[in-house]
This record gives C-alpha cells, structure tokens and sequence, in this order.
C-alpha cells in the first residue's frame, strides 16, 4: 500500500509538473496585407536567455511553454520583419494569450539577414497551395516563369499554358489583384522574381459565384504571386539587356509604382530567343524541344490595381508582335483498314507575323455593405500574316523501307509503284478582327442570412475579315496525270460579323440554417454571318511558280492580268452563312454550408433554338432546330482541418454539332481533302467526374497532393474517315460514335528529410489512360470499321536538393512511359520510353560571384524511327557577378546546350493517324546579359537596392536570393534545318 500511495504521488507530481508549464499563445499576421506569417519563431526568454521557443503553423499561430510563474519577454522573429517584443507575466499557473500581433517590414533586415532553419517549399491550406519562393533558386534578373517551372506539380508548355497539379492556370494575380488579365504568358515572361515572396495556387470563383454565392461551375485556377514585405511600397525598376551568338537578342524593362491603395506596373520586351529564359538549375525532367520554329517577339505593357474603400479597379493594356519562322518535316501514317495504311510526308516553310492590342478592366463598385456592382469591359485589335510554301507526297506504303529522303528520292519511288500523289503549294493568308465585350453585374443583399438576387448582363461584338490566296498543283500518279493534273489558283474574301446579348437573374434563399435553395436563369442571343466570296483562276493558263510574299494581292493578281476579279467569281466555291442561336437556361440548385463541409447538387434544363441560312454549292438551306438539354452537377468539398481538404466534382454537359455538321453538303474546295456532311448527328454528352485530396503535416514540411479524373462521352462526334481511290486522297463525314473517355491520377509529395529542412524530396506521379475511338473506311462501297486506340501513360518526376545559404544541390530525373495499341494496325503498338536523368549544382560566393551548372541525360527509346530513339546529353551553364552599392548591377554569362545535342522532334498518334514532326531551331547559343535594378522602399536598404545573389533558398533568402536555376533550356534556334531568316 505504502508503494502504491508513492506511486500515486509520484504521478501526481509529474503530472501538476506538466500542467505547471503554461502556454503562452497568439497569433501572428502581416501588417499590410493581414496574411498569416507561416514559420515564424516564437521565443520566451527570462532576461536574455532563451527558455523555450516554437514557430507558427500555416495559420500563423503558436503554442509555447513557459517554465513556471513568472516574469519572461515574448519575442517573435521573421525575416524581412521587424522583431516583436512584449513584456508578460505568467501567474497562477494560468495560460497566457498574446492575442493577435502584426508584424511590420524591416528593410535593412530584408537586406541578408539569414537564420538557421529552411522555410518549408509548399504548405497546402485546404484547397490552397502556397510556395515559398525563397526555397527555389532562380537566375539574377529572371521572371517569375522561371519560379512556376520548378514548383512541384507544375508544367509550362511551349505556348506559355501553365498547369498546376493537372488544371490549366487561366489568370495570374498579384497581391490577389488580377495582372495582365487574358495573357497568363505576357504575364509570367515580365514579373521579375526578385521581388516575390511567395506564390498560392488556388481555383478562383467566377465574379457571379463570389458575390452571390450561387455556384457557376466556372471556377478559374489562378497563381496569386505575393509580393516581399518592404517592395510593396515605393518605386522599383529592372532593366535587363543581352546580346549572344547566333545573332540572338533579349531586352526586358519592368518598372512599378506602388503604395498602399494604387499599384502601377509597365513593362516592355523583345528578343529573338523564343522565350526560352535561363540556363542552368534544376526542373530536371522537362524536355527542351517542342519549340515549333523560331519567334521574335515584342511587347509593351501597363497595368494598374486600385482598392479603396469603396471602389476597386484592376486594368491593363498591352501591345504584342511577333514574327515566326517555322520549317517543320513531317512523316505520318493514316489508317484505313486493318491491312490499309496510307503514308504521307511533308515539308513546309511558313512566315507569320502577328500584332495585337487589347485591353481589359474590372471596375467594382460597393455603395454600401448591401450592395456590389461590377462592370468589366474588354477590347482587342489584332491582325495576323502568314507565307507558306510547301511540298507534299503520299505513298502507298512506308517509304523509309525503301529510300533515306522521301521527297527528295521521289522517282525511285515511282518506279516502285509506291507514289500516290505529290502537292506543292504556296499560299497567302491575312486576317484581322475587331472585337468588344462588356460584362454588367448588379448584386444586392437582402438579410444578412443568405439571401440575395444578382442580375448580370453581358454583350459582344466582333467584326473579321480574312484573306488569303492558294497556288497548288497536284500530281495523281495513279492515273498517270504526274504534270498538272490538278491546278488550283484561288484569291478568296471572308468578311464575317459576330455579336451577342445575355441576361441571368440569380436569386438565393435560406430555407434552413446555413443551407440555401438558388435559382438562375439565363437568356442568350447569339448571331454570326460570313459571306465568303472565291475567285478561281485555276483555269487560265499555267504560269511559274508563284513567290508568295505578306498581303501581295496585287502581284498575284498582276501575273493573270487581272484588274477586275468579279468575272471570276466563283459561286460553287463561295459560301454565304448566317447562324442565330436562342439559348435559355434555368438552373435550381441546393447548397449546404457547414463548417467541415459543403455540399451543391443541382440541375440544369438548357432549351435551345438554332436558325441557320446557307448558300454553298448552289443549294440553298434555311435550317430551324430546336432542343433541350439536360446537365446536373455536384460539388462536395469536406474540410478535415486547415490543411486537409478532400473535394469531388461531378459536372456533365451537352454539346450540339455545329449546323454546317448537319447540312448534307459536299466540300471539294480541296481535292485531296473532301468534307461531307451529315443530317444525322446527335447531341454528344459528357460526363467529367475529378476527386482530390490535399493535406499538410507541418511537423515535418510535408504536403501531399492526389486527384483522380474521369470523363467519358455517348454520341461522341468524330470523322469518319474514307480513302479516295481516285485521287489517293481521303474524305470526311462527321459521325457519332460511342466509346470515348479517359482517365487520370497525379500524385504529388513534397517533405523535408530533416528537421531543419536543408534536405528536401519532391515527386510528381501522374497515371493516365485514353480510349479513343474512330471510324475509317478503305473506299465509298466497303463498310466504315472502328478504330480503337488505347494509350496508357506513367509520368514520374523525382528530385531530391540540399540547401544551405551558399550551396545547393539537386538530382533529378523523370521518366515518360507510353503503352499504345492500336487494335486496327497492330503494326503501329508502340511502347515508348522518354526518360531525363541528372542534376544541378549551384555556389553563391559572398563577394557577388554565383555559378550554376546543370546536366541531364535526355533518352527516346522504342520509336519504329530509328534516328528517333536517341541519347541527348544537355548540359548548361551561367556565371553571374554583382556590382555596385546593393549588388544593383549584376553581369552574366548564359550557355546553352554547350555540347550541341540538343534535338526538337514530337510525336501524335490516335485512332486515326500517327504524325512524327520535326522543327527548326537554335539550341546552342552563348549569351551575356547586363541586369541592373534600382529599388526606392522603405529607407536607405530600399535604395539600395536589397541585395544581390543571396543563399540558394531558406528565409535567409528573402533578401535578395541570387543563383540562377530554373528549368533547363534549349535556346531557340540551331540544330536543325532552318530557312532563311525573316527577322
């Protein structure tokens, strides 16, 4: 007994011990913009020692123990912030509640100051992944495109599309204020990254669902880059200007201008480097082909956010040009039948040149606390070139069997019997387009339970006008017509008007507690008209080879002599079509809000009336069609914490042919290419299902990411394919066919390998599947067979990196896998493999000097094309030096692919076709860039310029992180086959 009572005393004790060490807590926010500070260090100190600390989680709060009763000093720190003291008194054994605290920038810390633990890469917040930028090194000088391709889960393509975690970014944010709305690539190629602290990807409402709270089912996913506390204030500006071998040019300027309620941004660039940014650091995995030629590109830029207290203005207007020069090589195989196959190859040189205006603004206007008007009108202005020559051949069987060069072996291959047809072509085209678009929306609260009405209006009108000429002259070798067998000389007019009105009325009820029966409905007006005038010259008598050249209309029509085209109008080849669509759309819908969930479910009934007037080929139509649709939805999103979150989505819509589908008219304008249509197509409905889960464990850094995606298609609408015999060229029919759909899973995982996070591991899976589904026909008698091809592909992107405030080390690899089997050309089962391997090393010297180097293996294997399945050793290089007080002046040395090796070859296949292409481009360049930067913020620091190259990551970065990495690159141009230069 006497033990035991020891035993219980002894417990007693150790517990009243536990209980005595009273938590001190709060929270810690950002003065300016009111965000939680993640990660910062909490200390209690008794006099100047250091009794206990902990650090904030995602939400900024923190739970420290205190010792015993007492006197201590709280004391918070954060990089780039001034220190926070307070003065506390622990007594009675009771718990203590700092409340919340705001923290203020601090420029001369911002200046370089480090600490000892690495700021984790990416915390999730329910459905909200934030980056933090100081974790991923990238060059002196480079933009924030640079920062999104080395984020985990994210991809940029060629064309500028941004993707997070498999969802197409659709507008870039600034400080939560949209940038540069409508051009997410002029967007991310100007932002600098010296000045952004972090980075939230996230899917945005639309303008309706947010003010309302009705849900649209057009959310937007967006990345919001934040900007450095102590750079939101004051002036900056970046110049950076380069000249490299190759004759390859960059310039970029940046300035900005802001205060607490206005930020102005311009900005403006050219270069004749396709874009392609920075050499050297990591983002191993990502190939650097598929650029499709060369560009030059220019643009000018502004900007401007305003938020006051009751009005808000975000606008931009911007001007781009370009000029392209792209000579592509193609080899394809179009399938006809389980034992039919035909072959084709193709080389063309096209010129494009393009200018553009466009503006656009959000104006938002809250009178008072009831009521929310918004207005959102837009502009564009664009015209666009092109200059193409080409020369085409079609085989009946694989031509590389037999000869090395295709095109240019083309009598040994008709002394083979093996040539179909031969096309050369030269061909015009210019158009331009006027286009206006406005958006009225009108919310008023009515209770402050939930229950609104919001009436939205919007309009657009577009006027076009398209030109072009086609100079061409097909061989058919099968009827032995090899010279001039088919001549086609056409100048063709299309002006075409488009304009369109709508308006919904939403209203919403609370019919229980925190749960809501909504209601809109919507009437649309859309009309279109095109009056396509051909004039056709094919039959005077055949002169040289026409030259081409942009907009020459006149020599073309002075080589026939021609000074007035009407009597050579031609009507069976002129098309005039004038479309009206009368759309209504009525939608309920439930909505239940909780505090762990949500949950919509709602229908749609779409009843639509489509007027269509046609005048082609000498047939008249005047078409009525009438329909309605049904589409339900459902959105449930489950909150297990702050930093979990699981979300499913059901959405299904329905998808009319187009009326000119369904108009029983034969296109022969041209001859290898014959378009039919058909009055039998029926609507095609699509069911889209997605499941994601998120979640993050701050104890460890650690985010996890999973989706799952399904889609899947009845009455798909797709071509049926048919041989032609007689020209050996193919024909078109729009059919409906089932069997269609697709299916996906990503995975993303991101951890530190130890406490202090200068180890960290991230990895992308994605698992794909694709049934796609087609008819083809080897002639107009035999009977149409289906075509299925089914492709399975397996993504994986590894990469684990050390980091410290001068060294950073990555490894890094991805592997491309790709099943596919074609069940009408087994031939054509291929399993290939594209797979990177490598790495990255990156110094940071104290003196300003920085060297970045990267290397990665690049392998193709399992192409029927031998000189496919190739072995590219990429290796990269920048070496960088900063001057002056602040490092404001920084020097650099970029190389690209030092070793030559670099090739720009891409591949599609599907149901009915696999097409092998290869671009002209420069990859091996060299580059020296001057970069200076002047920073007017908050005092002497400010002007100085915050700072050059810095540590590879970590808060310590924040000041001003130098190193360069970034993605490796291929500049753009070289290797290759390119043509003259246009520019």
């Amino acid at each position: 007994m006497r033990r035991l009572l020891v035993l219980m005393m002894t417990v007693s004790l150790a517990v009243l011990s536990v209980h005595a060490q009273r938590m001190v807590s709060g929270k810690v926010i950002e003065q300016d913009t009111q965000d939680a500070v993640i990660q910062a260090t909490a200390s209690i100190l008794s006099g100047d020692k250091v009794v206990s600390n902990g650090v904030t989680n995602t939400d900024g709060a923190f739970r420290v123990k205190a010792p015993s009763d007492g006197q201590y000093t709280l004391k918070i720190t954060y990089v780039g912030f001034k220190t926070y003291t307070k003065k506390i008194t622990i007594k009675d054994g009771k718990d203590f509640n700092a409340g919340t605290i705001s923290m203020s920038p601090d420029a001369i810390m911002l200046k370089g100051a480090t600490v000892t633990a690495r700021a984790s890469k990416v915390t999730l917040k329910a459905d909200t992944f934030v980056y933090n930028a100081a974790a991923f090194r990238t060059p002196e000088g480079s933009v924030v495109e640079e920062l999104v391709k080395r984020l985990p889960g994210a991809e940029v393509s060629d064309d500028g599309t941004i993707k997070i975690n498999g969802k197409e970014v659709k507008k870039i944010l600034v400080d939560g204020k949209e940038f540069m709305t409508g051009d997410t690539k002029t967007a991310i190629k100007n932002l600098p990254t010296n000045i952004i602290d972090r980075i939230k990807a996230y899917d945005k409402q639309s303008d309706l669902a947010r003010v309302s709270g009705i849900e649209d089912g057009e959310e937007e996913t967006v990345l919001d880059f934040g900007i450095k506390q102590g750079m939101n204030k004051g002036i900056m500006a970046n110049a950076d200007i380069a000249m490299g071998t190759q004759d390859r040019y960059s310039g970029r300027i940046f300035g900005g201008i802001m205060q607490s309620s206005t930020k102005i941004f311009l900005m403006t660039n050219a270069n004749n480097t396709n874009d392609m940014g920075f050499p050297g650091g990591g983002g191993g995995g990502r190939w650097g082909g598929g650029r499709q030629g060369l560009t030059a590109n220019k643009m000018t830029g502004l900007n401007l956010n305003y938020e006051g207290a009751k009005l808000k203005l975000d606008g931009s207007i911007r001007w781009n040009h370009s000029n392209g020069d792209a000579l592509s090589k193609v080899s394809k195989e179009t399938f006809y039948s389980q034992n039919m196959s035909q072959f084709g190859n193709s080389i063309t040189q096209n010129y494009t040149r393009s200018n553009a205006w466009n503006f656009q603004m959000r104006l938002e206007w809250t009178p008072d606390s009831m009521t929310n008007i918004m207005f959102r009108p837009s502009f564009r202005l664009n015209s666009n070139d092109g200059d193409q020559v080409s020369n085409e051949a079609s085989f009946s069987d694989d031509p590389y069997k037999y000869v090395k060069s295709p095109l240019a072996e083309l009598a040994k291959l008709n002394e083979l019997g093996l040539v179909d047809n031969t096309r050369t072509q030269t061909s015009v085209t210019y158009g331009d387009n006027k286009n206006v678009n406005g958006m009225l929306q009108f919310n008023r609260r009515l209770s402050n339970n939930g229950r609104n009405i919001t009436l939205q209006l919007n309009a657009g009108w577009s006027d076009t006008n398209n030109q072009s000429i086609s100079n061409s002259l097909i061989n058919y070798y099968e009827t032995g017509v090899i010279n001039g067998g088919d001549t086609i000389n056409r100048y063709t007019i299309t002006p075409s008007k488009n304009w369109n009105y709508s308006a919904r009325l939403t209203y919403s009820e609370p019919i229980l507690p925190r749960t809501y029966l909504q209601f809109s409905y919507q009437y649309q007006y859309r009309y279109q008209k095109s009056d396509r005038g051909t004039y056709d010259f094919s039959d005077l008598s055949v002169i040289a080879p026409w030259s081409g050249g942009f907009r020459s209309w006149d020599s073309y029509l002075n080589q026939f002599g021609v000074k007035n085209i009407e009597p050579y109008r031609d009507e069976s080849q002129s098309r005039f079509s004038e479309y009206q669509n009368y759309i209504h759309t009525a939608e309920v819908m439930l909505r239940i809000v909780r505090s762990a969930y949500t949950f919509n479910v709602g229908v749609q009934m779409v009843p639509q009336k489509s007027h269509f007037i046609q005048d082609y080929k000498g047939v008249h139509a005047d078409t009525v069609r009438t329909v309605t649709n049904f589409a339900p939805t459902m959105d449930f999103r489950w909150k297990r914490n702050q930093q979990s979150q699981l979300r499913f989505m059901y959405r299904a819509n329905t998808n009319q042919p187009s009326m000119s589908d369904l108009l029983d008219i034969t296109d022969d304008s041209d001859p290898l290419n014959i378009q039919k249509g058909n009055p039998g197509l029926k609507p095609s409905f699509t069911q889209n299902f997605r499941l994601n889960y998120n979640d993050y464990i701050q104890k460890y850094q650690r985010a996890i990411m999973t989706f799952v995606s399904f889609s899947t298609t009845a009455n798909s609408i797709a071509n049926k394919t048919t041989y032609n015999p007689e020209t050996k060229g193919r024909i078109t029919r729009p059919e409906n066919i089932n069997g269609n759909w697709n299916g996906n899973v990503g995975f993303m995982f991101n951890t530190a390998i130890d406490s202090a996070g200068f180890f960290n591991v991230n990895t992308f899976t994605n698992l794909s599947y694709t049934h796609n589904v087609g008819y083809v026909s080897p002639d107009q008698v035999s009977d149409a067979v289906k075509s299925v091809t089914k492709t399975t592909g397996i993504m994986e992107r590894l990469a684990t990196s050390y980091r410290n405030d001068w060294l950073e080390i990555e490894l890094n690899g991805m592997v491309n896998y790709n099943h596919s089997r074609s069940e009408l050309q087994e031939s054509n089962n291929l399993d290939t493999w594209m797979f990177t391997y490598g790495g990255m090393i990156g110094v940071t010297a104290p003196w300003g000097t920085a060297l970045t180097t990267n290397m990665n293996m690049q392998s193709r294997r399992g192409y029927n094309d031998a000189s496919m399945n190739t072995n590219e050793l990429i290796w990269n290089a920048q070496l960088s030096q900063s001057f002056l007080k602040g490092n404001a002046l920084t020097v650099s040395l970029q190389l690209y692919d030092i070793l030559h090796q670099q090739s720009n070859l891409s591949r599609v296949i599907n149901a009915s076709m696999r097409s092998d292409t290869e671009y002209n481009s420069i990859t091996s360049y060299g580059m020296v860039h001057v970069i200076y930067r002047l920073n007017l913020f908050g005092g002497k620091a400010g002007r100085q310029g915050f700072g050059g190259p810095g540590g590879p990551g970590g808060r310590g970065g924040r000041g001003g992180r130098g190193g360069f990495g970034g993605p490796m690159g291929g500049g753009p141009r070289g290797g290759g086959f390119g043509g003259p230069r246009r520019f």
